[in-house]
């Protein structure tokens, strides 16, 4: 539950934070479109996220961050999302990680403290490689191929993971592999961006999120201490995810993509008030059609921000939650999200797949919300299972 305390510093830190986001994302918003067009990283965005104190919103505030909630950031990233959902996907990705520090009990306090202290005084962002060519995401359970392999002087890291989310940028890399051991462990291992022996391939070329420097990180016999252990166990002990990464996860998710369907609505408001066809003779805008469209969604977003926020805020007020709840707010986000973006296609023709406008652009954005852990089809047959008692 959180304090009385906490509430009256976190609602004064609030639109300060707020306040900076919306500054900083009315220039990413110029840039989103270079960026995606190049496939290149926004370095800049990252610098004005740090100079701005963003880097450290879920670092706790004895360590110098600003501790807010997840309500809170779920803001920071919609309003992000809607500028350059590459650059939120990366703050996302580095907000979850510091808020599973500074709750688990599995994560040793030094490192914990000593990646917060960064974030605070620079750019140091972390993120969490999970993913393999083979094993795909561990979601879906099986063995990382990735090895750690324990030697006296420590650990010596060998694998090669995909989608790795924000690696141009990256100072810390929580890596999900399994011991060498006769009796193999598995978890994360915190590893320092750039030691010898890894390697950045830039193989990121992707329909959307093309700014997201998803890349493959290889580790070839990388030399880590042996302190560097997070939280090692044995597979069958690990149960399921993380509560706390779970849930905020797919918020954090949820809103990044809602944040991507407003940018289109807004885009798809000045369309139809500007475009005056000659066979009309009057804005697209007066069409009793191109109203319910637009009606239908306002709707859909409207619903967006109402599971997002009541959500986020539960979860902050401490009420007990489940994943799988969690798991359905980013599963009819997202959906929510899609569709919008859809229904504003419905409406403007060839100029929204043109790429002279950015409804394109924010179409093929939207659709990758549907890629991120958990995906639909494991939210739905969770549900279907529960619902008969399997």
């Amino acid at each position: 539950m959180v304090s009385p305390a906490t509430r009256g510093r976190t609602a004064q830190s609030e639109p300060d934070y707020v306040a900076r986001a919306e500054t900083l994302a009315e220039g990413f918003a110029v840039r989103a479109a270079a960026h995606d067009r190049d496939a290149s990283f926004p370095f800049e965005n990252f610098r004005e996220l740090s100079e701005a104190g963003l880097l450290s919103l879920t670092v706790p505030a004895a360590l110098g961050g600003a501790g807010v909630g997840a309500r809170y950031i779920a803001r920071v990233l919609g309003i992000i999302g809607k500028a350059d959902p590459s650059t939120a996907l990366v703050l996302s990705m580095h907000y979850v990680n510091h808020l599973v520090m500074s709750r688990s009990p599995n994560w040793p306090a030094r490192l914990s403290r000593k990646l917060g202290r960064e974030a605070v005084e620079g750019i140091s962002l972390v993120n969490a490689l999970r993913v393999e060519p083979e094993l795909g995401s561990p979601a879906r359970g099986g063995l990382p191929a990735t090895i750690a392999r324990r030697t006296e002087t420590g650990w010596r890291l060998t694998g090669h993971k995909i989608y790795s989310t924000g690696a141009p940028i990256l100072k810390w890399y929580l890596v999900w592999a399994r011991t060498d051991e006769a009796e193999p462990r598995v978890g994360q291992f915190l590893v320092p961006a750039g030691l010898p022996g890894t390697r950045i391939v830039e193989t990121w070329d992707h329909h959307g999120l093309r700014a997201s420097g998803s890349h493959d990180v290889i580790f070839d016999d990388v030399v880590i201490p042996l302190d560097s252990e997070i939280d090692v166990r044995r597979p069958a002990d690990w149960g399921g995810p993380d509560v706390t990464q779970a849930m905020v996860h797919t918020v954090f998710v949820a809103a990044i993509y809602d944040g991507v369907a407003r940018a289109a609505r807004d885009w798809l408001v000045s369309f139809l008030k500007q475009r005056v066809p000659a066979s009309l003779g009057a804005p697209l805008a007066t069409l009793a059609r191109a109203q319910e469209i637009l009606g239908a969604i306002e709707a859909r977003l409207s619903v967006n921000a109402r599971l997002i926020s009541s959500f986020a805020g539960d979860f902050d007020d401490g009420i007990a939650l489940s994943a799988a709840e969690s798991n359905v707010i980013k599963l009819t986000v997202t959906n929510n999200a899609a569709a919008a973006v859809e229904d504003a296609l419905s409406l403007t023709g060839n100029h929204g797949l043109s790429r002279a406008n950015p409804l394109e652009r924010h179409y093929r954005d939207v659709l990758c919300g549907r890629v991120h852990t958990p995906q639909d089809d494991s939210t739905r047959i969770g549900l279907g299972r529960v619902a008969l008692g399997l």
